[in-house]
C-alpha cells in the first residue's frame, strides 16, 4: 500500500476543462491549502497537515501533471503555466466551499502559490513560499558555475523532445537524484514515501517537464508584466529558505520584498525538503504566519 496521510479524505475534483485534481482533506476550521514541490506529491505534507488539521481544512492537492492529477497536453506551452496552475487551486478550494483561503507552497508549488497571490488577491488571505525565489529572481541569481545546482532547470527548458527522452530513459536515476542531493536528513524520506513520489514521477515525466519549461518562457512573461505593472503580493506572505543567498552571493529577502511588502523571511538550518525533515519549524512557522 502506498502511504497516505492518516485520517484524511481522498477525491477528485474538476477544475478546469479537461483537469481534475486529486486532493487529500482533513481536519476541520479556517481553511489552508498546500502544495507540494518536486519531485513530490501532497504525501510531502504529511506531517504539517496532520499538525495543522487539529483547528483548520487542510487541503492538500496533487497539482496539474503530477501524482494522481490529471496531466493534459501542452501543445503551445500554456498548459502548465502557474496562472493556469493557481487558477485550478482557485477553483478547488471553492468547489470545496472555501471563497478565501490561506496558501503555502513548496518548490513548485510556491511558484503556483505565489502567482495565486498576484492574480487572486481576493482570495488568498496568507501566502508561505518554502525555500524558492520568484521565477524572475530564480533565473538572474543562477550565473556563472553556480548556476550547475540548476542544471534541471536548463534541461527542462529545452523544447519538446530531447528533455523528455533523456529523464524517461532512467527516470528513477534522475528524479532519485534529488531526493538524495536534497536532503540533509534521509530518514525524513522513508523507503515506502521514496518510492511513491518516484512512481508518481516516472508515471508524469512529459508533464513535469512542461511545468518547468512553462517557467522559461511564458511564466517569466507573466512576472515580468507583473514586475512592471507593480503588481505585488497584498497579503502577508511568509518564506522559509535554507541560506542560498549565501551560497550563491545574493539578499534573499530583499528579492522578496519587492514582490511582498508585508514579508517575513527566514532561514531554515534543514535540508530542501523541509516540510518532512523540520516539520514542527514549518507547521510553526505556517501557524504564525496566519495569525498576522
Amino acid at each position: 500500500m502506498e502511504p497516505t496521510i492518516p485520517g484524511f479524505t481522498h477525491d477528485r475534483v474538476p477544475v478546469a476543462d479537461g483537469v481534475a485534481l486529486h486532493v487529500a482533506v482533513g481536519g476541520s476550521g479556517s481553511p489552508v491549502v498546500l502544495l507540494h514541490g518536486f519531485p513530490q506529491t501532497h504525501l510531502m505534507w504529511r506531517h504539517v497537515a496532520a499538525d495543522l488539521a487539529a483547528d483548520h481544512t487542510v487541503i492538500c492537492p496533487d497539482l496539474r501533471g503530477y501524482g494522481d492529477s490529471d496531466k493534459p497536453a501542452d501543445p503551445d506551452g500554456t498548459a502548465y503555466a502557474k496562472r493556469a496552475m493557481a487558477a485550478d487551486v482557485v477553483a478547488l478550494a471553492r468547489a470545496l466551499g472555501h471563497e478565501r483561503f490561506a496558501l503555502a507552497g513548496h518548490d513548485r508549488g510556491a511558484l503556483v502559490a505565489v502567482r495565486a497571490g498576484l492574480d487572486h488577491p481576493d482570495a488568498v488571505t496568507h501566502l508561505a513560499a518554502l525555500d524558492v525565489l520568484p521565477t524572475l529572481d530564480m533565473w538572474d541569481v543562477l550565473r556563472g558555475t553556480t548556476a550547475a545546482v540548476g542544471f534541471h532547470l536548463y534541461l527542462m527548458a529545452q523544447p519538446p523532445g530531447l528533455p523528455e527522452q533523456l529523464i524517461g530513459a532512467a527516470p528513477d536515476a534522475f528524479f532519485g537524484h534529488f531526493l538524495d542531493i536534497w536532503t540533509r536528513d534521509p530518514d525524513a524520506l522513508p523507503a515506502g514515501v521514496r518510492a511513491a513520489y518516484l512512481k508518481a514521477s516516472r508515471e508524469a515525466v512529459p508533464s513535469i517537464v512542461a511545468d518547468y519549461r512553462a517557467s522559461a518562457g511564458i511564466d517569466v512573461a507573466h512576472d515580468r508584466a507583473d514586475r512592471d505593472s507593480g503588481n505585488r503580493l497584498r497579503m502577508p506572505v511568509t518564506v522559509l529558505q535554507q541560506d542560498w543567498g549565501a551560497a550563491l552571493g545574493y539578499d534573499a529577502a530583499a528579492l522578496w520584498r519587492a514582490w511582498a511588502p508585508d514579508l517575513r523571511h527566514d532561514t531554515v538550518d534543514c535540508g530542501h525538503f523541509m516540510a518532512e525533515e523540520a516539520p514542527g519549524e514549518v507547521a510553526g512557522a505556517l501557524r504564525k504566519l496566519l495569525t498576522r
